[in-house]
């Protein structure tokens, strides 16, 4: 099993009413900035992988924004360059370059490549669609988003396979001259792996194109949907799919009591928490997402299933009565933002709101937060029901001190990486390099594998 350390690198320094009264980390003004803070935060996170790498970690993810304190990775390449030269074994996991809104992929291509020489092939390059903030940051059209985002891949797997010089003339690019001199370490391309969070048609390219499918974050019941998705689409492909298809990343949060586990994980809801990622226009701007993908999104929501990274009740018009009666982390949130937008709460009104929504939320396991003995269960209880070959470990979003920060990977280290390790062995779960992704020939007429486990999922369903 691929065992991974992810940070957004938050600026954890913003002021949290100020985040609040703008309903969203997207569109605050960058005057809270400091360029002291911003340097001293850019090197700690630094410091944090590299120590990921010596404690266990199998490999270290970025990801990037951009336009928002929520995520300082708005050029994670170089970020990657740095973490190549100053690391020795972990993978770079880049989860992940947002296609749709680069003028020129071919340059991507060329930073990529270059990022997986420095580091001897260690690279694992991962696109997205970007979500629909980095659309408007960008100044890219929501509306060509997927036709942007599968032409770029295309142009960006000839540049590094395709021996040139030879021309690009597609529906968005146009290049009379590819070859770049530098292609990757790792041939004929770097393993690739793509996060989603619940579109049915990023699972299925997935499927078709053999890469493995990282979960956001999205609630147990739809995640179970959407890996049987993938694993019918690759049946149909001919090919079995297997825990090497698939990966999860997962809020936690370590400490050596539970008092100061709390206080961490509490920080995930700093400033409306995942829910105040961007506003409902910007989340979701005309012609970003189809509709299959947004019923999927609204129907998962309305069963109360949970949140996803960056998604809530509010970009998919859920009333601000249920949002609250359910108790969700991102429904309360985003109820409680919305009425203070009205006037209808004070800002420490709204605060509290949010922070009341926290035992909820640790019991649906959106936040998992605690000693090692008592997070270990709960990450074996994800494990049993997904059965993913890949697990990242998402630490806290708020105002958490880089001692803590350390800490929290120190105990993973000691303790978590390897009670998980062994408990993926007993489950047989193996990672995209143990075992190829879609190197298992499925046979016609037969029935697949399961990919889940559904009465671990009916028990966890019972239990909350």
């Amino acid at each position: 099993m691929q065992l991974m350390y992810f940070t957004e690198r938050p600026y954890r320094d913003v002021p949290e009413d100020e985040l609040i009264k703008n309903r969203a980390y997207f569109a605050l003004s960058n005057k809270y900035f400091d360029r002291e803070v911003g340097s001293r935060l850019y090197n700690e996170y630094l410091d944090e992988m590299v120590y990921a790498e010596e404690v266990g970690f199998d490999a270290i993810m970025l990801n990037e924004h951009h336009g928002t304190p929520f995520c300082m990775g708005g050029v994670m390449n170089v970020e990657a360059s740095i973490l190549s030269r100053i690391t020795k074994k972990a993978r770079i996991v880049l989860l992940g370059n947002p296609l749709p809104t680069f003028k020129n992929p071919l340059r991507v291509a060329e930073e990529l490549a270059t990022i997986d020489c420095i580091s001897r092939g260690r690279l694992t390059p991962g696109w997205v669609r970007g979500a629909g903030s980095e659309q408007i940051f960008n100044n890219a059209n929501p509306a060509y988003n997927r036709e942007y985002f599968n032409e770029a891949h295309d142009l960006i797997i000839a540049a590094w396979t395709r021996p040139g010089p030879f021309r690009w003339e597609g529906k968005h690019f146009n290049y009379r001259f590819i070859n770049p001199w530098v292609t990757p370490y790792q041939k004929p391309c770097p393993p690739i792996m793509i996060p989603g969070v619940l579109s049915p048609e990023t699972v299925i390219w997935c499927a078709e194109h053999k890469y493995p499918y990282l979960g956001l974050g999205t609630a147990l019941p739809a995640t179970v949907e959407l890996w049987n998705l993938y694993g019918d689409t690759a049946a149909t492909l001919g090919f079995q799919a297997g825990s090497e298809n698939f990966g999860y990343l997962q809020h936690v949060m370590v400490a050596e009591t539970e008092e100061k586990a709390e206080q961490l994980g509490k920080a995930h809801l700093f400033g409306g928490g995942q829910g105040a990622f961007s506003r409902p226009e910007h989340t979701l701007p005309p012609g970003y997402n189809s509709k299959e993908a947004t019923k999927r999104l609204a129907r998962t929501m309305t069963a109360g299933a949970g949140g996803w990274l960056g998604v809530s009740a509010e970009q998919l018009g859920k009333s601000d009565q249920a949002s609250a009666e359910e108790g969700n982390l991102q429904k309360v949130a985003d109820s409680t933002r919305k009425r203070m937008a009205r006037g209808e709460v004070s800002v420490e009104e709204a605060k509290a709101a949010v922070y009341k929504a926290y035992p909820k939320a640790v019991d649906a396991m959106q936040i998992i937060a605690g000693t090692p003995k008592t997070v270990i269960p709960k990450i074996k209880r994800i494990l049993e029901v997904l059965r993913p070959g890949t697990f990242g470990f998402f630490s806290s979003q708020g105002p958490v001190s880089f001692e803590d920060r350390m800490t929290n990977i120190r105990l993973l280290g000691q303790e978590v990486l390897p009670a998980v390790r062994e408990y993926a062995k007993e489950l047989g779960l193996l990672d995209p390099f143990e075992r190829a992704p879609g190197s298992r020939p499925f046979a016609a007429g037969t029935k697949r594998e399961p990919l889940v486990d559904l009465d671990a999922l009916r028990a966890q369903q019972a239990a909350h």
